[in-house]
């Protein structure tokens, strides 16, 4: 293996020594392989790339200050991967079958999993496609399931640190009672042409309004949104919007802290309220906002005053990647130790 700059790695994709396949034929999954290559053999006339019929998870691993190595809620992963399952009609694979090939996949790139010290962390991605040749629009018939892994680093290259974001108003992430709650590649690919606008007008990312009236906060990207006022953490209530693992444990955590919580329609208007707001995800895990601008009124919601993240996003951030490096108790159970 080339010598890596650990504490310099970008968020992208690198080789490691193995993936981890299982292939549902005939009306039940097969037996767990390893396999070395990266490609896939896949058919011409194959259901995933014609008809979209495929889905996707991501999650990390954490090489631990006491020498182990632990994933985070990856049945959290699992339970979302299973709900997209059945929101496109594929066979659901199941928890355990799951946990067993994210372990197995971590254990045996283990020396691709970067140190503590550095800051970068093994990312996990699991994909389900469906794999049969037809040129019919109906589910496929077979499926594959694979994971892979890779070092990667921050996801935004300042890490912790504000970012502006502006809404694009022009293009919809999803409808209110389409896929976007289900985490599947259209999703992503309906996404582009605004993350490309955002980031030629020189926004950190795009931020979306909901489809329907163009009204109330949506999604930032492709991750959660949320703010904070009053002690109290808000975000979207939407039936367009992925069901975020981090934020779920975000919001648990703003309740340790005696916090509010509340999961409600945010109109627009409301961001000028906020004392802090941010992006929530697993990439990223907290990417505080330092402003959303409007550029169709003009309006500049400027939330991080001084242009640093503020304080209860920091103890959040922080809560929640103390947790994931075993370094504050685990009271709720999140974590599974990979390798001891």
């Amino acid at each position: 293996m080339e010598e890596m700059d650990w504490s310099n790695l970008g968020f992208g994709y690198r080789r490691t020594d193995y993936n981890v396949r299982c292939y549902y034929r005939n009306g039940k999954w097969g037996e767990i392989e390893v396999c070395s290559e990266e490609t896939i053999p896949l058919h011409m006339a194959a259901v995933c790339l014609h008809y979209g019929q495929e889905a996707f998870e991501g999650l990390k691993a954490y090489r631990c200050p006491d020498g182990k190595v632990r994933i985070f809620r990856a049945d959290e992963n699992a339970a979302r991967l299973q709900s997209t399952c059945r929101g496109i009609l594929m066979p659901e694979v199941s928890t355990e079958m799951f946990i067993e090939m994210v372990e197995k996949v971590v254990r045996l790139n283990e020396r691709f999993i970067p140190p503590y010290e550095s800051g970068a962390t093994l990312y996990i991605r699991p994909l389900l496609i469906g794999t049969s040749a037809q040129v019919g629009v109906h589910p496929s018939d077979e499926y594959l399931f694979v994971i892979f892994v890779s070092p990667v680093g921050p996801y935004f290259k300042g890490g912790f640190a504000t970012n502006p974001y502006v809404i694009i108003r022009d293009h919809d992430r999803s409808a209110p009672l389409g896929t976007g709650i289900y985490k599947v590649g259209g999703n992503y690919a309906a996404s582009l042409l605004a993350n490309k606008k955002a980031h030629d007008l020189g926004y950190s990312c795009e931020f979306y309004l909901d489809a329907k009236e163009k009204k109330y906060i949506d999604e930032c990207g492709a991750a959660n949104f949320f703010g904070i006022k009053n002690n109290t953490y808000v975000t979207p209530l939407s039936t367009s919007i992925l069901p975020s693992v981090t934020n779920k444990s975000l919001m648990q955590l703003a309740e340790d802290l005696g916090m509010k919580v509340e999961r409600r329609a945010i109109p627009e208007e409301e961001l000028a309220t906020f004392e802090e707001a941010g992006a929530c995800g697993t990439a990223a895990v907290i990417s505080p906002i330092e402003r959303i601008d409007d550029l169709d009124t003009g309006v500049s919601y400027v939330i991080a005053k001084d242009g640093k993240p503020g304080p209860t996003c920091e103890k959040l951030f922080k809560k929640l990647t103390n947790i994931q490096y075993g370094i504050d108790p685990d009271i709720h159970g999140w974590t599974r130790v990979v390798i001891d």
